[in-house]
């Protein structure tokens, strides 16, 4: 199971205890609204001045749902990057909002367009990393950006533990960036539902009022504080993943696929025969051949960007798996599994 970005190692142990723990505590009373327990473990954990910069939520997504209900109102324009995380549309639309799409280019970094002021402008979202691609703008461009905008920039760093820079200085030196994460992707944690924002005080005040009163349960508070007291296994996991994330690379540009380099525990990558009007084949046909030997990747389309496939880190015997059948699948087609990738500067793998 390649295809959403899961952790393929299971948590942290103190998370399972905890977790074992809570289940045996009063279920029956309703959970700390605040999440202070938490907020005051990722609080130190990342450095923050107190738990009071602190948000949790239901994942990243409900806190996201939460931003755009509390900045854009019906009417009002949000603005995102493209191709990136699809659920900012729906989330715009639910809202009855207008968004407004910035393309990224060729190399995967963004146009001045996208720090453009205008007065109908109520917010804008930038995953970084981003996805498909894995890429990653530098902090003191976005600084460049949060400064130029005249709304409240979010940046989504829900896959920022597998890249070496963050926006959490960024918040302390302006009130107007927003950081969000997850615990669903470095610690494992998918299944649980547990994300959070990092704000200055006064913002994370009134957002608390939006949010529901017991949006977090209990048993989840319970698992996210242990996981913040889990560094060294945080540091240990992504160090594997990491390593299996080049490895994927690696594979990928000997079956002559151009893989953008990565930032984040997926990869994307596409085949120079399958890309424009005379391509011989498809990457659908691909990622279908995976599908019918019991490999799942995500096929994704942006038109007109192009499609491509994101295949995300598993362990070193899922990669070689996969890189395996994705061979097979290139032999299915008649194209040649040993050709040279592209030396664009797209095509290089990063540690």
């Amino acid at each position: 199971k390649l295809n959403t970005n899961e952790n393929p190692y299971p948590p942290p142990p103190a998370v399972v205890e905890a977790i074992r723990s809570a289940a045996t505590g009063p279920l029956n009373r309703y959970p700390d609204p605040q999440a202070t327990s938490f907020r005051r473990a990722a609080a130190e954990r990342l450095g923050l001045p107190g738990p009071d910069w602190i948000l949790a939520g239901n994942g990243s997504d409900e806190i996201l749902t939460i931003l755009v209900r509390a900045f854009v109102g019906e009417g009002e324009a949000l603005r995102l990057p493209h191709p990136s995380y699809i659920l900012y549309r729906t989330l715009a639309d639910i809202q009855g909002a207008r968004w407004e799409q910035v393309d990224f280019d060729d190399a995967w970094q963004l146009p001045p367009a996208f720090a453009a002021p205008r007065d109908d402008l109520k917010l804008a979202l930038l995953p970084n990393p981003n996805s498909p691609s894995g890429t990653v703008l530098p902090s003191d461009r976005i600084a460049r950006i949060a400064d130029s905008l005249t709304c409240p920039l979010v940046v989504d760093e829900a896959y920022v533990d597998f890249a070496t820079d963050d926006c959490l200085r960024l918040v302390q030196a302006n009130e107007r960036v927003l950081v969000t994460r997850t615990l669903s992707k470095s610690y494992g944690l998918a299944g649980l539902r547990f994300g959070f924002l990092v704000a200055q005080p006064n913002v994370i005040a009134e957002l608390g009022k939006i949010k529901d009163s017991y949006n977090c349960d209990a048993i989840s508070i319970a698992a996210a504080t242990a996981a913040m007291h889990s560094g060294p296994w945080l540091d240990d996991v992504v160090a594997k993943m990491n390593a299996t994330r080049v490895r994927l690379a690696d594979g990928l540009q000997r079956l002559g696929f151009t893989v953008t380099p990565s930032h984040a525990n997926f990869v994307w990558c596409r085949h120079p025969a399958m890309v424009g009007d005379a391509a011989s084949a498809s990457h659908a046909d691909v990622y279908q051949f995976l599908k019918q030997n019991q490999i799942l990747v995500r096929y994704m389309d942006f038109p007109p960007w192009g499609d491509g496939l994101r295949i995300s880190v598993g362990t070193d015997d899922q990669i070689d798996a996969c890189l395996l059948m994705i061979g097979r699948a290139l032999e299915s087609l008649s194209l040649p599994a040993n050709t040279t990738a592209s030396s664009s500067p797209s095509s290089a793998a990063t540690a």
